[in-house]
């Protein structure tokens, strides 16, 4: 029996919810391995005419919430951009390829293709294995904007919560609100963009806590499909209004106190990695990271 065809819209632009899954039986995507599709989906939003709005990535699948651009809203220009910041500004683009490659540049399954043979390679690479990793074709629907984004945005959030793993949806670093509220949308991965035009908000970070008011007040009610959110954390956060404090996002950063290996100012950790830097395997130059919440802080290891 053939395969129904995919829904799109390719003469504007559209929200789509994908969803795909392992073929693989329990959890293997383990969390170092969340973090590299995470990567995957951040250095393909620089290729792709996307929109990132939301994503969850889960032990065994993820969801991706994303807007595509159409064909006919994106210039000659933008595509040789960002074809050159992806691949190098010494990549040439000829005229007469510029339409071939907008076509692929704006393609829902191209864009999901790449994230999922790229985790693929990486997978069977990292564990010594063949064959294929994801199940079959992912899942696609189409997105009216509104109310409805917005609830499938809380739904997508809510993930780890319904399974048991976090207390809070933020608690968990490969959700978007997770990202929002530990890196500070770090890069502007995610677009604010919740669908929710009657809220008549323009400032991201407030934007941010009514959406967060929204998934917290949404994760409470028991719809029967798994864990809720407290309902001591919820009114907790009530108290708050919702607001993310500068001292939560420092909070978020504590690992680096204890798996940092070398943690102070820049020239301290520079002083001391040059100092024991022979005890390494890895000969790399490190880049040391600035520990976010904490002015003038620097570790050693990047813990994402």
């Amino acid at each position: 029996m053939p395969r129904i065809a995919r829904f799109v819209r390719d003469s504007k632009s559209t929200v789509y919810h994908v969803i795909s899954r392992t073929a693989l039986s329990g959890l293997p995507i383990h969390d170092v391995d969340k973090t590299y599709l995470l990567g995957l989906i951040k250095r393909l939003k620089i290729l792709y005419c996307v929109d990132v709005l939301g994503f969850c990535v889960m032990g065994n699948h993820f969801h991706l919430v994303v807007r595509m651009h159409p064909e006919d809203e994106v210039s000659d220009e933008e595509i040789i951009k960002r074809y050159k910041e992806y691949y190098g500004e010494d990549k040439y683009l000829a005229k007469e390829q510029v339409d071939e490659v907008r076509k692929r540049l704006c393609s829902l399954a191209a864009y999901v293709k790449d994230i999922k043979q790229g985790f693929t390679r990486y997978y069977n690479k990292k564990y010594n294995r063949k064959g294929y990793f994801w199940g079959d074709r992912f899942k696609s629907m189409i997105v009216e904007d509104g109310r409805t984004l917005v609830n499938l945005l809380a739904y997508v959030d809510l993930n780890p919560i319904r399974a048991g793993i976090v207390k809070r949806p933020e608690d968990y670093k490969w959700s978007s609100l997770g990202y929002h509220i530990q890196t500070g949308n770090k890069g502007a991965l995610l677009s604010v963009d919740f669908g929710m035009k009657e809220w008549n908000e323009h400032k991201p970070k407030e934007i941010v806590r009514k959406y967060r008011e929204f998934v917290y007040e949404t994760g409470a009610v028991d719809a029967g499909k798994g864990a809720v959110i407290d309902q001591k954390i919820v009114d907790k956060e009530r108290k708050k209004k919702y607001k993310v404090r500068r001292v939560d996002r420092f909070m978020y950063r504590t690992r680096y106190f204890t798996d940092a290996g070398i943690i102070g100012s820049k020239e301290f950790v520079g002083e001391v990695f040059d100092q024991v830097k022979h005890l390494l395997r890895s000969k790399d130059e490190r880049k040391f990271t600035p520990v976010g919440g904490v002015e003038g802080v620097y570790s050693m290891k990047r813990l994402g």
